[in-house]
């Protein structure tokens, strides 16, 4: 008898590593994981913002509107982001004033234009 009881604690122990369970941390560490993405996101946008466009937008200078400004992006924005964008690529001139291609840095990527106008216009909150 003392060789069967380990024979039949096996399957016990065989099925019950066989029932799910719930991870919780698996489903805390995905929350936690978006989160910082967004994080992320939120804070390169800005970075890319005070790099390269608050000069003009911080001051409203030539028309440019300030970010923050709801009123004024909301109008802006409107069309739609793609449409934003690519008046920012590719310069604007118009009776609220003017943007210079990329803002008059052709090295910036559309990516790092749209993170921008993202961050500009409050499509991107901070978490």
């Amino acid at each position: 008898m003392k060789h069967f009881t380990p024979i039949l604690a096996f399957p016990l122990l065989f099925i019950s590593s066989c029932t799910p369970e719930k991870n919780i941390d698996s489903e805390e560490t995905g929350a936690s994981k978006k989160e910082t993405l967004a994080e992320r996101k939120y804070a390169e946008s800005k970075a890319i913002y005070g790099s390269f466009c608050a000069s003009c937008h911080d001051s409203g200078l030539a028309g440019a509107p300030k970010p923050g400004d709801s009123a004024e992006w909301d109008k802006r924005m409107a069309p739609g982001l793609d449409a934003i964008v690519k008046k920012s690529i590719d310069g604007y001139d118009g009776k609220k004033g003017t943007m210079p291609p990329k803002g008059g840095n052709e090295n910036l990527t559309e990516k790092e234009v749209r993170e921008a106008v993202s961050y500009m216009s409050g499509l991107l909150k901070p978490e």
